[in-house]
């Protein structure tokens, strides 16, 4: 059996039906979620469904040299799942077992397929949760969001996934098995490879099971909003919030074009001329409602219009508008969606400049994100069918990552390096660290087949 030149016989003898060639279903597979990233033709694509096949198509990729792209959901935003020319694609999206959940240890194991939510919603029925929570969490997988070390609405207090993987079980590049971490809450022998694998994005190894850790669900949350005239209003009440000593379980902002981009889609009442919404929840069952107190006065304050959800329907009303960020700016155009993470104390400049640079490149530029924890998300909005808008993007995209560096940020707080952004990875981290990431992938994947391009390039 010959695909693109390549006998795949012994592939087919070792997974069966698990690997597929047909080019209509092949081509579903080719990309993820991210613009301005190229996609190869892939020799063809093995659905895993156990370890065993990822063993076997790993031997098989290492003996005949054939890169191997992992794969997840596929919700990626950077590029990280996209095929590359000849490349095997492996998807894990067959392996959902949830295989354990243990109340007295408070973690579960699951397979990298297990939709997030699944995995969350089975914990709620021993009275524990999964605290990460990416905005795709009903569709994303563990397996990604341990590929990127995804991170979510509520990690201003709960954290992103790396602080909740114990141990994994991983395939390397050429078939070993390799067991890192423990189930104990405890663990320090040897060097953290667990750590190390937790947002490599594939690139040193396959993931095959995930222990992750529990922590008790919390109480149904209090909500408030706060809309402000400008978005400089609502950073320095982010700032006033967090040094009051807060723990919000949420703390989201949204500036004028995102409320408007949501306004086109559902009209949510937002007030005339508003500049900029805050979102606050807290889940702390002794606090919440004092947080709030502090929280509206504060905002209040800062010139902000403040309103307390009364009850859980309204607080999910107040909830929607932020969850309803990403179809309201898909529904404008193509988007590119970036990923800039900065020091809270430089997050008003990081709004304002996001907003300057799309006025200079003549492009739509929205900002929503993560206003807790610095992690904000500006969208570049464009005609994906008009080259000069698409190259005013692409440079609006790269400005508004370049002020991220400039503010003593990071070009990635969850979404990962993927291909996107893998030219402005050295200008972050330094040519001694892309000398240090080199030799780490050279060590586990000699070969290079593991996922090339990605993080480090070519």
């Amino acid at each position: 059996m010959c695909h693109g030149g390549v006998d795949l016989g012994e592939l087919r003898a070792a997974v069966g039906d698990a690997l597929v060639v047909a080019p209509d279903v092949v081509d579903g597979y080719r990309l993820d979620r991210a613009h301005f990233c190229p996609a190869g033709v892939p020799l063809g694509l093995v659905r895993a469904r156990s370890r065993d096949d990822v063993v076997a198509t790993l031997r098989w990729a290492s003996a005949h040299r054939v890169p191997v792209v992992p794969q997840g959901a596929r919700t990626g935003l950077s590029g990280g799942a996209n095929a590359v020319d000849g490349c095997l694609l492996l998807s894990l999206d067959q392996m959902t077992a949830i295989r354990a959940i243990d109340p007295v240890e408070r973690i579960a194991v699951v397979e990298p397929g297990v939709r997030n939510a699944d995995l969350t919603r089975a914990c709620w029925e021993h009275g524990l949760t999964y605290p990460p929570d990416p905005s795709s969490w009903e569709i994303s997988t563990i397996g990604g969001n341990v590929a990127t070390n995804a991170g979510g609405l509520c990690c201003v207090k709960y954290g992103v996934t790396r602080e909740y993987v114990r141990a994994l079980e991983v395939v390397l590049a050429d078939g070993r098995v390799l067991r890192t971490g423990t189930a104990t809450a405890k663990g320090v022998a040897g060097y953290d490879l667990t750590s190390l694998l937790v947002g490599s994005e594939g690139t040193l190894g396959v993931v095959t099971e995930v222990t992750v850790r529990l922590v008790p669900r919390p109480a149904d949350p209090l909500t408030a909003v706060a809309f402000f005239g400008s978005a400089r209003g609502a950073c320095e009440t982010v700032l006033d919030h967090r040094a009051s000593g807060a723990r919000p379980s949420m703390l989201e902002l949204m500036d004028r074009g995102s409320l408007e981009a949501v306004a086109r889609l559902k009209d949510l009442g937002f007030p005339e001329g508003t500049g900029a919404m805050l979102l606050v929840q807290s889940d702390d069952p002794d606090r919440a409602g004092a947080e709030l107190d502090a929280f509206a006065e504060v905002a209040r304050r800062r010139g902000g219009e403040v309103v307390v959800a009364e009850d859980r329907e309204e607080a999910e009303l107040l909830v929607e508008a932020r969850r309803l960020f990403s179809p309201a700016h898909a529904a404008l155009g193509t988007d590119l969606v970036d990923d800039v993470c900065v020091p809270l104390t430089r997050l008003a400049d990081l709004v304002d400049g996001v907003e300057a640079i799309g006025r200079e490149r003549d492009v739509a530029v929205m900002t929503s994100g993560h206003a807790g924890d610095g992690n904000m998300h500006p969208v570049v909005v464009f005609d994906g069918g008009d080259p000069a808008s698409a190259a005013r993007a692409e440079a609006a995209f790269a400005a508004i990552m370049r002020l991220g560096i400039a503010l003593g940020g990071t070009i990635t707080g969850e979404h990962g390096v993927g291909r996107l952004k893998v030219p402005f990875l050295g200008e972050e981290v330094g040519s001694a660290s892309v000398d240090v990431h080199r030799s780490i992938k050279a060590a586990l994947d000699p070969l290079g087949i593991l996922n090339p391009g990605v993080v480090l390039g070519p």
